[in-house]
């Protein structure tokens, strides 16, 4: 029975590992810019990054600045989160394929200048990290290179700054179009500046400064921020608790030893990466879909009192959901765009601890879903549209399904949640559901979820979307 119990484990690890080399060529490319030791959330970001490491190309690592760190750099903290993620590689590597080396990671570690903002820009600011920069998106790959800002993004401007002023019009076009930032807030005066000199740069943001009252008002902060910086309900806020993190991630080998205590909310850039998790959910290149990451949309926001300037071009940023919180009652704001998928993404980032310390028999791991048929649907009012998935699970857990419609997301007009009449989804926790067009003014798309999440310990979900285009 044991010998058994072993081959199905294998088995399952292989079907596992042969899914994750196929979808090894579409892996985002990363570099992360992270002001470390300004407070403890980087360092639990960190965390919860590695444990996601093998979805990642990780061509970077950078200590930088920001307003709460303004002359130093901390690239020795990386390093030790690092150095604990490699005791734990190789059982992480027991339950899904791709996870790198210690040494590759390590070797990608680079500083930052110690300087704040756009001080460190300019003639001479050259540094290891934005040189780094330079190198990851001159290389010859189609993906772009996404650049993770958790703190000041100064490394970023400077390479920005040294590409403008020793290239040609083309040349810099051609840089530019290859990079996808995703910003937690404004943390030196260098994010408007890129912004402005940059127009075409594809950037997602919530504008503001800490100082005026920014973080308060931005998406991120739905991770964690129901008592501190976003002060918003409806959100489960036990399961980003300290007492909920000492018992599910700190207590778990050498990584989660490297998980800080939270003195004001937990992992404050983790949505940067999370919007970039292949779960299902998200497509990298449309912010306006939705993700664990958060929603936004494109748009050049009016001038608020927390903005450090007027912002003067379109950018990908804060957008609102109409979401039914754990207090039952329903809440429209651009935090709900992260908080209503609280219980998944903990479930999942205690799992993958679970990961990094048990064999693969002793956890849980995710159902794989596909659905039946093609994932875009043209239709006309009155038709009845079939929504239909099929999903696995290596464990052999059972599972639920839930249907949805994404009532923000696309641009037929219907009301999404407590209002009006709501489109209804029959079957809606089947594999296989439907709904009729209903008859609106405006056509245009609609976009349908299904999440599929199996009985294990921590339940895990995962996702696929359906787009149906709604024709006249």
């Amino acid at each position: 029975m044991k010998n058994c119990i072993i081959s199905l484990c294998s088995l399952a690890l292989l079907l596992v590992s042969s899914s994750h080399t196929t979808a090894q060529e579409s892996k985002p490319r990363i570099v992360v810019l992270t002001d470390i030791e300004n407070e403890p959330d980087d360092a639990m970001s960190m965390v919860r990054f590695l444990t996601y490491s093998n979805q990642f190309d990780i061509e970077g690592l950078i200590a930088t600045t920001s307003i709460h760190q303004k002359k130093k750099v901390a690239s020795w903290r990386i390093r030790e989160i690092v150095s604990a993620y490699g005791q734990v590689q190789a059982n992480l590597s027991k339950h899904e394929a791709g996870y790198p080396s210690t040494e590759s990671l390590l070797s990608r570690i680079k500083d930052g200048r110690p300087d704040f903002g756009m001080q460190a820009v300019g003639k001479g600011m050259d540094s290891d990290g934005s040189e780094l920069l330079i190198k990851a998106i001159d290389r010859a790959d189609n993906r772009p290179v996404w650049v993770l800002v958790w703190g000041g993004p100064n490394c970023l401007a400077q390479a920005l700054w040294k590409v403008k002023n020793t290239r040609t019009a083309q040349e810099i076009d051609k840089f530019v179009a290859k990079i996808r930032v995703y910003t937690i807030s404004d943390q030196d005066d260098s994010g408007p500046w890129i912004r402005k000199n940059f127009p075409k740069l594809f950037y997602i943001a919530s504008p503001g400064v800490h100082d005026l009252g920014g973080y308060h008002y931005a998406t991120w902060s739905g991770i964690s921020g129901d008592k501190f910086h976003g002060r918003f309900a409806g959100g489960n806020f036990t399961i980003v608790s300290n007492p909920w993190l000492d018992s599910h991630i700190r207590n778990k080998g050498p990584l989660g030893k490297q998980y800080p205590f939270a003195p004001f909310l937990m992992e404050g850039d983790s949505p940067s990466f999370m919007y970039l998790i292949n779960n299902g959910l998200g497509s990298a290149e449309h912010p306006d879909w939705g993700s664990w990451g958060g929603r936004y949309e494109f748009y050049q926001p009016r001038t608020e009192k927390w903005f450090s300037e007027p912002e003067t071009r379109p950018l990908w940023t804060n957008a609102d959901d109409e979401v039914f919180g754990m207090d039952s009652s329903w809440h429209t704001s651009n935090h709900a765009t992260i908080w209503r998928w609280r219980e998944a993404y903990q479930n999942d980032f205690e799992a993958r601890m679970d990961w990094s310390i048990k064999p693969y028999a002793e956890t849980n791991h995710p159902p794989v879903v596909k659905l039946n048929g093609q994932a875009v649907i043209k239709a006309r009012v009155g038709d009845k549209v079939n929504l239909s998935a099929t999903a696995t699970d290596p464990d052999g857990n059972q599972l639920s399904y839930q249907w949805f419609y994404y009532g923000e997301v696309g641009t037929f007009t219907i009301t999404t949640g407590r209002t009006g009449n709501p489109l209804k989804v029959e079957e809606a926790d089947k594999a296989n559901a439907w709904f009729v067009v209903p008859k609106k003014e405006r056509l245009g798309t609609m976009h349908f979820i299904v999440a599929v999440t199996d009985n294990g310990k921590p339940a895990l979900t995962r996702y696929q979307r359906v787009i149906v285009e709604v024709e006249p």
